[in-house]
């Protein structure tokens, strides 16, 4: 880590917070009745119950919980980045990773492949993907990948303009049950997988049923729903959101 990281975390400290300024103030949470939830928030010590009148209050004030999340990650990022610059000398080699560091690089060529290259390859290599219904493959994507749901769709060209690297349907083996995440996913710094699933149709109830049974099937395998996985759901009536997924990419993978 260099003075150069430490400015990128300051720059994406800086545009979180000035997002946050822009919306009602306020702590959003929510509580269950029966089937229903109730949306209340707390402000300057008073409690105030949101009516589904005011859905877009409701949509604000969860937008600046996840903001306020991502900031206080950001701001103990920016603290360790102190503690690492404060401790350690930095020269022309201890100022990049070994492997970015076009020298070594050469040194390594026999037993290391760049991250770069890897995914790059990753990416590029065949798969097997899911066979099931491929004449519901009809919604197109940027990069020209044929997808299920406009949904579907709309994830696959954030990713790409993201350029995160990504498969899609590609096979998953769980104790011997074959599934097709959504998207598979290496994050384009560490090269960690994660998964993406996108649940349609969570106003039906075998389907919803189905994705339960789906999740539990992920964390016995231990792919936790919002550490390895990735989950976004949708009805009807609330479609998924754009700025949803905008939020998901760069809170996971910028």
């Amino acid at each position: 880590m260099n003075d150069e990281g430490k400015q990128k975390v300051e720059d994406r400290i800086n545009d979180l917070q000035s997002q946050i300024d822009v919306l009602p103030s306020g702590t959003f949470f929510c509580t269950r009745n029966n089937k229903y939830y109730k949306w209340y928030y707390t402000d300057k010590g008073k409690t105030k119950y949101i009516p589904k009148s005011e859905r877009k209050l409701a949509e604000q004030l969860v937008k600046r919980k996840y903001l306020e999340s991502r900031l206080r990650k950001l701001k103990q990022e920016e603290k360790r980045i102190d503690i690492y610059l404060k401790q350690y000398s930095l020269d022309e080699f201890s100022s990049y990773h070994v492997e970015e560091h076009p020298e070594l690089q050469k040194l390594l060529s026999g037993v290391y492949v760049p991250l770069k290259q890897e995914l790059d390859e990753w990416v590029n290599a065949s798969y097997t993907n899911n066979p099931k219904e491929p004449q519901k493959l009809i919604h197109k994507t940027i990069p020209g990948i044929l997808v299920r749901s406009k949904s579907e769709a709309l994830i696959i060209n954030a990713l790409f303009e993201h350029k995160i690297p990504f498969r899609y349907e590609c096979l998953l083996q769980i104790q011997n049950v074959s599934i097709y995440p959504d998207f598979t996913i290496r994050h384009p710094v560490t090269g960690e997988v994660y998964y993406w699933e996108h649940f349609g149709m969570m106003d039906n109830e075998n389907y919803a049923h189905n994705v339960y049974s789906k999740l539990q099937l992920y964390q016995s395998a231990g792919v936790i729903p919002s550490m390895q996985l990735l989950t976004t759901f949708e009805t009807r009536q609330n479609p998924l959101d754009y700025e949803y997924v905008e939020l998901l990419i760069q809170y996971y993978f910028t």
